[in-house]
């Protein structure tokens, strides 16, 4: 369906562009497109900081190295981007983060004390996806990833793994969606595909169908959809336009610990092989806006909406008070914009309705006698209001993400 197409409606709200200079697959995000994904991105992060997270910064190359400890470079060669410095030596762009993300936990030594270490960053990554696989944000060659890296003790999976299940339904459901969870396992007919033992992976996927069946969870299973390194829960969004998509996944991984020999001391002194959980709760940004797009069809809600309310003053005398109105609005948290063209009110009305504005704030002469604006939201016209208490309704229902 156009009219849902996010291509479309992201052109249309000057959310992003693509360019013939930069490439296929490699999105340009507008002022606006960008407030949109940060906001996405800042409510995500709210509730990971809640639960005991950290922010991480990692460089979007690494030496070859790496990803050969790792296991990447063998299974993956293909799909990275290669950079050769002036001096021979050859990196990769990163196409995760993981990796990087075992050296800052691995600086130093962690006693059963310090456990887990929660680690979260939102980053681009970069996949070398063939041409005719790129369509729009749902398929890109950088890919930003709402990343999080839980390093923890076996006995603490279970508690981490409900924690970050949590954020996911509290996200999803902040968007109407109904999430059903496919449990991503191995091929038992391509071992060759997986990192490490039959034991490891029999271990892993015992433990996530446990964690599923305790959650009471809506569940399918996925032969060979699991990650290199690990079976994963991979959540399932079917949006307004009737498309459903995988967006959210936790993994549990024992693989990447053993291969760069992450350990805490425990209670008696001993080395102990930790756990770790890959997390990504919007999964990609451009997936994730591309979903969003589509499913409220560009009319979102106020908290998500790049612009939150359009000032319309009905002719030059009305100004000066349209002026006082929008710093009074941006004093209080408020996206807004006032509309400075000659044209009708008519004409300024539509045109914020067609780039769905949640509000509309009209002034004329008996709005600035009396210190109010004429406020009209999606339903229809809600009618003359003092300046502050538009500011304060419009305040609330974004900080409650009504």
């Amino acid at each position: 369906m156009e009219e849902r197409d996010h291509r479309v409606i992201g052109k249309e709200l000057d959310l992003f562009t693509f360019s013939d200079l930069v490439g296929p697959g490699l999105p340009l995000w507008t002022p606006k497109g960008t407030t949109f994904r940060g906001e996405i991105d800042k409510f995500i992060w709210e509730m990971r900081e809640a639960r005991g997270y950290e922010k991480v910064t990692i460089p979007h190359i690494t030496k070859r190295d790496l990803y050969e400890t790792s296991g990447h470079w063998e299974k993956f060669a293909e799909d990275l981007f290669k950079v050769t410095s002036r001096e021979g030596r050859e990196y990769a762009m990163k196409p995760m983060n993981c990796p990087h993300h075992t050296q800052i936990f691995d600086r130093k030594p962690h006693s059963y004390r310090d456990m887990p270490q929660r680690y979260a960053e939102t980053t681009m990554v970069y996949r070398d996806e063939q041409s005719g696989e790129l369509g729009g944000l749902t398929r890109v060659l950088s890919i930003t990833q709402d990343d999080a890296h839980v390093f923890c003790r076996t006995t603490q999976v279970r508690e981490e793994f409900l924690k970050i299940w949590d954020i996911v339904d509290t996200f999803y459901k902040q968007f109407g969606f109904t999430l059903r969870v496919r449990l991503s396992f191995r091929d038992p007919a391509a071992p060759e595909k997986y990192l490490g033992t039959p034991e490891i992976w029999d271990r892993a996927e015992g433990e996530l169908r446990s964690i599923a069946q305790e959650r009471g969870a809506d569940t399918i299973e996925g032969p060979g959809e699991a990650a290199l390194y690990g079976p994963k829960l991979d959540f399932m969004a079917a949006n307004a336009a009737g498309r459903e998509w995988q967006v959210a996944t936790i993994q549990l991984d024992l693989n990447i610990p053993e291969r760069f020999d992450l350990t805490c001391t425990n209670e008696k002194g001993e080395k102990e092989r930790i756990v770790m959980i890959h997390a990504a709760i919007a999964g990609s940004l451009e997936r994730c806006a591309a979903i969003l797009i589509e499913h409220y069809g560009g009319a979102f809600p106020t908290w998500l909406s790049p612009v939150q309310a359009k000032i319309l003053p009905i002719g030059e005398t009305h100004a000066a008070f349209a002026q006082e109105t929008l710093e009074r609005l941006k004093e209080a948290g408020i996206r807004a914009e006032i509309d400075q063209s000659g044209e009708s009110l008519g004409k300024k009305i539509r045109e914020a309705k067609t780039q769905k504005v949640p509000y509309l704030l009209i002034i004329g002469d008996a709005e600035v006698a009396a210190g109010t604006a004429t406020l009209e939201g999606r339903e229809g016209k809600i009618g003359a209001l003092p300046v502050a208490e538009i500011a304060a309704k419009l305040a609330e229902e974004i900080k409650s993400r009504a």
